[in-house]
């Protein structure tokens, strides 16, 4: 698949999740066969104020590109300039413009899936967001807002006119929130009406969920979010449902990746949430789950987390 010159060899990505795919979980997810992943949603106004805490949500390296590092925001000017701040401070392959955030003090904002209720502004961003970037611009957005008004394959032509060179279909309407039905035909729509890459989303509960969206829809790849936390497994070709065993291993690596990049005790509640995704719903999980929350430190976490391992191996 071609997003104007970066060539991805295979179709599943990781969806930009808000306080989860930070640079370690990004290359966890990358380790176990993602092609490309997103950034947490970066604010334009952050990034054109010289927000620290949002430069902290750029952090990269090299071995995880590519990367797509989505903005936000609703004023054309504010977001031309960040995607021009981000373009020069961090090593980014893609930038994507979130207009499918469903949460409500986003849209109070204007931003997110707000914009689909105003094409021409939404163009008039992607428009800026093109003309003051480096690398291909791509747009994340819905169904549409309501049920009444499903308006994504004229949305994508919008995109795509105004220089977007993919776009991501969440089959789902604003209304629907995260717990609606997802409508594969949305999909299959956009992807008929444009000529740029296709990404379906929503509800790809494993690899094989992903590969029958593509075969069905005729998109070029699917995006995979909430099912992938505490799962990077899902986008590794033919792996099984995981193990115990297995989660706790790919628990152990997230851990080293976290002890790699970040100051541990500053995000050990974050690391705590993250853990206890890995252990949902296994057999016994809800035992190591009350232990790891229970862990003082990010050195009794870790410890933790190697003994059940150790008394898994043998």
């Amino acid at each position: 698949m071609q997003i104007n010159s970066l060539t991805l060899d295979k179709p599943f990505i990781l969806a930009p999740l808000a306080g989860y795919t930070d640079l370690a979980f990004r290359l966890l997810c990358r380790e176990y066969g993602a092609d490309l992943c997103y950034s947490e949603m970066v604010s334009s106004h952050g990034l054109v104020y010289r927000q620290q805490n949002t430069f902290d949500l750029l952090q990269t390296v090299a071995e995880e590109r590519p990367v797509n590092m989505q903005l936000f925001g609703s004023e054309p000017e504010i977001m031309g300039e960040a995607a021009a701040i981000l373009c020069e401070m961090v090593a980014t392959d893609c930038i994507d413009i979130n207009m499918g955030c469903p949460v409500k003090k986003v849209i109070k904002r204007g931003a997110g899936c707000a914009l689909m209720r105003n094409q021409k502004l939404a163009g008039e961003i992607i428009r800026q967001v093109v003309d003051n970037s480096q690398v291909p611009v791509t747009v994340k957005f819905r169904s549409g807002w309501n049920h009444h008004t499903i308006t994504a394959v004229d949305f994508a032509k919008m995109a795509e006119d105004a220089g977007a060179a993919m776009v991501t279909v969440h089959a789902r309407t604003w209304t629907d929130g995260f717990s609606g039905e997802v409508d594969w035909e949305v999909i299959r729509a956009v992807k008929k009406a444009v000529t740029i890459p296709v990404i379906g989303n929503g509800d790809i509960l494993s690899h094989e969920d992903g590969e029958k969206m593509i075969k069905k829809t005729g998109c070029d790849g699917v995006m995979i979010g909430r099912a992938a936390l505490g799962n990077p497994q899902i986008f590794k070709s033919g792996a099984m449902m995981p193990s115990r065993q297995s989660r706790l291993t790919a628990l152990k690596r997230h851990l080293e990746l976290i002890a790699r990049f970040f100051p541990v005790e500053r995000v050990l509640a974050k690391t705590k949430n993250h853990a206890g995704k890995y252990l949902k719903g296994l057999h016994g999980g809800s035992t190591i789950r009350a232990k790891i929350y229970e862990c003082k430190n990010f050195t009794e976490l870790r410890q933790t987390v190697e003994d059940y391992l150790g008394q898994e191996v043998h």
